[in-house]
């Protein structure tokens, strides 16, 4: 071959820039060729609800905390006198204190050995309480920082205060309800009987208290005499685990919600079922996980892990609005006054809505996954998120301007 034509031969084969389409690279052992066809396979089988959560388009939140590192933030509160102050609870066995105006950490809540699935502040803000799913149970005093008092229970499924004493109840995993008062540690314990005690309120006389189980079955306590005044099991009670419970603003009933996709609504007094709904039902796995009732009508709220959000007329016990909601609900809040309610999703997006007519109001973004667990301060300002993707984040509650 000449020198000329091979010139022109390795012009031709010349590569121009222009003309790369793609480049791949060639891995040192063999490849299958089928393994995107593959991928594409494994990726539409992806679970909803984490791909519902992908990057939002915006970020409405005033602060993002993320003391939490690389691990979901599974609970938070906010201060009951100051919204400034809120506490988070994380799969990185830590519990936060922080200020919801910087962000800066006012106590690390060390010690814990298994992730911080429950947290509260007590009724006036004094102390604040964390608990892990090893049945660890810490109280600090919030202005000095300082422990006061610590249990270990079993595995602890969740924590409430008092609403008007320095008093702590506890549920566990292995059926049984405690009881203290702190700091003094004076217990009374409510004995279970082998299912798990899933979820659980004081009631609003402060004497009484309503404990969800892992059986169906629900309970109201005497916190005096440690006696169960009413059990609704059985033909009347749920079919699956109690998820959820809330009570109405004069004590009078309780709602709860189940895996049997049902709420009740039973009469506290008379340890009766007044009403049973039954909610619409998504998918195989679905389950009612929250219930509230309205505090300005006589109407109830509840959310599935499917994501149908109705909103019931209690006297006449039916459905008077269903919601558009795009993913699985994970908590409804009603707040004290007005007729709205809130809900955090698995998509990331907390939602406003109007219970009269359950229209949707506003939208927050800003979660790259799904929110476990929000609080509202009590003066209505502020709101703030627990996520999975490891961030507590603070929205303002104030009207949009217009």
């Amino acid at each position: 071959m000449s020198d000329l034509n091979q010139e022109e031969e390795e012009d031709d084969l010349a590569l121009n820039e222009n003309e790369i389409v793609r480049v791949i690279d060639l891995d040192d052992g063999e490849k299958d060729y089928n393994d995107s066809d593959e991928n594409e396979e494994d990726n539409d089988e992806m679970d909803t609800d984490e791909a519902a959560a992908a990057a939002p388009t915006q970020d409405d939140s005033a602060l993002t905390f993320s003391g939490h590192r690389d691990s979901s933030v599974i609970c938070v509160r906010i201060h009951p006198a100051n919204s400034e102050i809120a506490v988070t609870g994380g799969q990185d066995d830590r519990a936060f204190v922080w200020s919801t105006r910087d962000g800066s950490v006012i106590l690390e809540c060390t010690g814990h050995t298994d992730t911080v699935n429950s947290v509260g502040f007590s009724h006036d803000g004094a102390m604040v309480a964390t608990a892990d799913m090893k049945g660890l149970i810490k109280v600090w005093r919030v202005d000095t920082c300082t422990q006061v008092w610590s249990f270990e229970a079993d595995e602890v499924e969740w924590i409430q205060w008092h609403q008007a004493a320095p008093v702590l109840l506890a549920g566990t995993r292995d059926g049984q309800v405690w009881m203290w008062k702190i700091p003094s540690g004076d217990l009374k314990t409510f004995v279970g009987y082998g299912p798990g005690a899933t979820c659980g309120k004081f009631l609003p006389d402060g004497k009484h208290a309503c404990v969800g189980y892992e059986d169906g079955a629900v309970k109201i306590w005497d916190l005096k005499s440690n006696q169960a005044l009413h059990s609704i099991s059985g033909h009347d009670g749920h079919k699956d685990s109690v998820y959820c419970l809330d009570h109405n603003s004069n004590g009078t009933l309780v709602l709860s919600g189940a895996g049997d996709m049902t709420a009740k609504v039973t009469n506290i007094a008379t340890g009766k079922v007044v009403s049973t709904l039954t909610c619409q039902q998504s998918t195989d796995e679905d389950s009612v996980e929250s219930v509230a009732f309205s505090k300005t009508h006589d109407y109830a709220v509840t959310g599935t892990l499917g994501g149908s959000l109705e909103i019931w007329d209690l006297p006449s016990k039916s459905v008077r609005h269903k919601c558009e909601h795009p993913h699985g609900i994970v908590k409804i809040l009603c707040p004290p006054t007005g007729a709205t309610f809130y809900t955090s999703c698995l998509d990331g997006n907390i939602r406003q809505y109007d219970s009269r007519n359950g229209q949707l109001l506003n939208t927050w973004q800003g979660h790259t996954a799904g929110i476990l667990d929000f609080d509202i301060s009590s003066d209505g300002s502020i709101l703030v998120t627990a996520s999975d993707d490891s961030s507590s984040k603070v929205f303002s509650l104030a009207p949009h301007p217009t």
